[in-house]
């Protein structure tokens, strides 16, 4: 918890993404701690969360509603945000607001052309047997091919990454949208503009995100906010405009 602020701020809990934990992934949203109460969530298997039989969305989504108590606001990164989705679906009443960054739920959005390509090419690199890779292997093959740093392999992030080895997959969830998009809160989605990743990874998957996005957007009545000079990590590549984009939405 990051709680700078005076009693009675706004309540905010926030889900990370794979091969991640509550703090790596929002460490540049602490100054928002001034204004709100913060709220990092370690979904089971990351971070400071015990061990689990596997990961998965559906469950991260019924801890995140028992979580929610009174209500607060809600932002989810990447696999987070399919666990935000349904618990604002099914909780709207206790949801102020969720906001979506770079939702990896490419499976809602398959009628467009560009994330039903990406969706086949995700599918086809993970289908059948999984090839028996170390937590070091499957890291740098996740990051050394797309251009990306391979990070220090830190005991917590060899973890993170073992873990994500086991998740269930979120391209294919299936997540309805008709409740969410029936919910009054304001929400956001939020997307990088991929211009400046490297080309491996903005055709893998980045144009296809960005099209999720925006799709997923227009289906809840969302504002979609275009991230430039980010991929898939905006609250990292520009932590003030994503910060003001929260501070926003979270003091209406």
């Amino acid at each position: 918890m990051w709680d700078e602020a005076t009693p009675g701020a706004p309540r905010a809990l926030l889900v990370h993404g794979t091969m991640s934990w509550g703090t790596q992934c929002f460490a540049g949203r602490r100054p928002l701690a001034e204004m709100f109460h913060l709220e990092l969530l370690d979904r089971r298997g990351f971070g400071a969360s015990p061990d689990t039989e596997r990961s998965d969305y559906a469950i991260d989504a019924e801890d995140l509603g028992q979580l929610l108590g009174g209500g607060a606001h809600l932002v989810g990164h990447s696999y987070g945000a399919a666990a935000v989705m349904p618990a604002a679906s099914v909780r709207p009443e206790a949801v102020q607001s969720p906001t979506l960054i770079e939702p990896s739920v490419l499976r809602t959005a398959g009628g467009h052309a560009l994330v039903a390509a990406a969706l086949e090419r995700v599918r086809a690199a993970f289908a059948g047997p999984a090839e028996e890779l170390s937590p070091h292997e499957h890291l740098r093959r996740s990051t050394e091919p797309y251009g990306l740093p391979v990070p220090e392999p830190t005991p917590r992030l060899l973890r993170a990454v073992r873990w994500a080895m086991r998740e269930r997959p979120v391209w294919d969830a299936e997540i309805p949208l008709a409740s969410l998009a029936g919910a009054t809160m304001p929400k956001a989605v939020i997307n990088g503009t991929w211009e400046t990743a490297h080309p491996a990874y903005r055709e893998f998957t980045g144009e296809a995100l960005a099209a999720c996005g925006e799709y997923l957007a227009e289906a809840i009545g969302a504002r979609h906010i275009r991230v430039g000079g980010a991929a898939h990590a905006p609250y990292r590549a520009r932590p003030e405009q994503v910060g003001a984009v929260l501070t926003r939405l979270w003091q209406n």
